[in-house]
This record gives structure tokens, C-alpha cells and sequence, in this order.
């Protein structure tokens, strides 16, 4: 019988070792960004002080998953033919629509960033979009992209607040986030804020972080699939080699050596079956 730590057998265990402990070690660095993500949106930024946007993000950088939430000065000139409607949004009970209009940080063809103005029960009754130059403090947000498709592409309203549908109705690159204005923060609440000009709230009822669409559940749910990956991996490598360690300890068939006794044949019959 073999015994399964002779060096012929070396090589074949390190390999298993080190293919069950990578995939393992993979498992737990992608369930650690799973969970580090989830708890990044979790955290209430909401109430540190305002920053430039540009300090946060710029019109070609990712979204930092650190600052959902993050109180952010925007000021530049409004984007009235972008506006759109986000429909599925609730206020005091009742289903409705934000108004959304891109603020383009800077002149009219800098690249904008879609402002959550306000709430409304019906697009019809909306006001009129702002014009010229606005400043303002608003929450930014990561862009949405729940999978939900948008049922009439040529129309204003959207089922969310997706980049690449808002910039369908601008001329303009988009930064890759929106912000919802603050509207319903007191005075003073932020001292290094700056007082808002032409914000585009007027007519509108406050949107609020609570209009969000519940989306926790799936948040960062590809590093968690990853990490079962991994991890189903690592349990289909050490399947392997257990088996294989239990094949070689199972003794296998032997064949006849020269003078051992075979069974006789039947009696009467010939070399050739006759």
C-alpha cells in the first residue's frame, strides 16, 4: 500500500494546498468588500459640512463609495431642456415623480450633473425649470441601475435616475452621480455652506434621501456572488484531492504472477472450445 507522503507526492499536495487556500483567500477578500461596501452606504453623511463638488468628484471619475450622502456646493448654469421625471417616488403616502434637471458645473457646455430639484404628484404640474445660474447644497448620490427598463425611451419620464437615460436628453457629458437638493436642512445648519441662488426649488415639495428606492439588498451583491465563487471552488479543489488521496490508499486489482494456481477448465473441453 502507498503511503501518501512520499516525495513522488509532494508536488500534487503543495498544488492543492495552494489552489484551496488561494480561492479561499479570494472568498474572504470579496465577502470583505461585499461587507465594506454595504457599510459605506449605511454610514449618515449627511450632516458633515459641505464640500466643492470637484473635491469629491470630477465629470470623468467613478463614484467614490465612500461619500454617499456627502453634502456637496454645486454652482454652475441650469440645463432646463435636460429636465426629466423620475417616476416611483412617494411623499406623505403619495406616489409621484422628482424633477430632475442637469446644472452644468461652469458654462452651459460644461459637462452637468443632474439636480434633484424637488417632488411633484403629476410632471403636468410642475414648474416652469430654472434658468441661468444656480448654486446650491445637495446630497450626492450614485446613479441608480436597478435593471428597470424604460418603457417609452422618447419621453421625459423615467423609471430611474440612470445616467445613461438622463444623458439621452442633454447635449452635454454628465458626471457620474446626481445630487438631491437639501432643501429641508435648517438654517444654518451647515456654517460653511453657501446661501443657494436659484436652486429651482420654488413650487416644488422637498425630495428627500427617504424617496430612495429600497436597493439595500442588492447592494455590492456581485462581490457576494464572487465570493461563493471562490469559495465553491475551494470546496470542488479539496473534493479532488481527497479523492484522489482515497484512490490511492484503495489497493487495485491484481493479476496472476507465474506458478500461481489458476481455476481448472471445466472438464471435456480443448484448447479450442471443442
Amino acid at each position: 500500500m502507498p503511503t501518501l507522503l512520499a516525495p513522488r507526492y509532494w508536488a500534487i499536495h503543495l498544488l492543492a494546498l495552494v489552489l484551496t487556500a488561494t480561492a479561499v483567500g479570494l472568498g474572504v477578500w470579496q465577502y470583505d468588500a461585499w461587507h465594506t461596501r454595504r457599510a459605506h452606504e449605511a454610514v449618515d453623511l449627511t450632516r458633515l459640512d459641505p464640500v466643492d463638488l470637484d473635491d469629491v468628484i470630477g465629470p470623468d471619475d467613478p463614484f467614490p463609495g465612500t461619500k454617499i450622502g456627502q453634502p456637496v456646493v454645486v454652482e454652475g448654469t441650469w440645463v432646463p431642456g435636460g429636465t426629466v421625471y423620475v417616476s416611483g417616488r412617494e411623499h406623505d403616502g403619495v406616489a409621484g415623480y422628482w424633477v430632475v434637471t442637469p446644472l452644468a458645473i461652469g458654462s452651459a457646455s460644461d459637462p452637468a450633473i443632474p439636480v434633484v430639484r424637488g417632488w411633484v404628484d403629476d410632471p403636468a404640474d410642475a414648474p416652469a425649470a430654472p434658468t441661468g445660474r444656480g448654486a446650491l447644497v445637495g446630497w450626492l448620490q450614485p446613479p441608480q441601475g436597478t435593471g428597470e427598463a424604460d418603457p417609452d425611451p422618447t419621453d421625459d419620464v423615467l423609471p430611474q435616475l440612470r445616467i445613461a437615460d438622463v444623458i439621452q436628453h442633454v447635449d452635454q457629458d454628465l458626471y457620474g452621480a446626481y445630487v438631491v437638493v437639501a432643501d429641508d436642512v435648517a438654517p444654518g445648519a451647515w456654517p460653511t455652506g453657501p446661501t443657494a441662488v436659484n436652486d429651482g426649488t420654488e413650487g416644488l415639495a422637498p425630495a428627500t434621501l427617504e424617496q430612495l428606492p429600497d436597493a439595500g439588498t442588492f447592494t455590492a451583491v456581485r462581490n457576494l456572488l464572487y465570493a461563493i465563487e471562490w469559495w465553491f471552488f475551494a470546496a470542488f479543489a479539496l473534493f479532488v484531492w481527497v479523492r484522489w488521496m482515497r484512490d490511492e490508499l484503495e489497493p487495485g486489482e491484481t493479476q496472476p504472477t507465474l506458478g500461481e494456481a489458476t481455476e481448472p477448465e471445466p472438464a471435456g473441453t480443448t484448447a479450442d472450445g471443442q
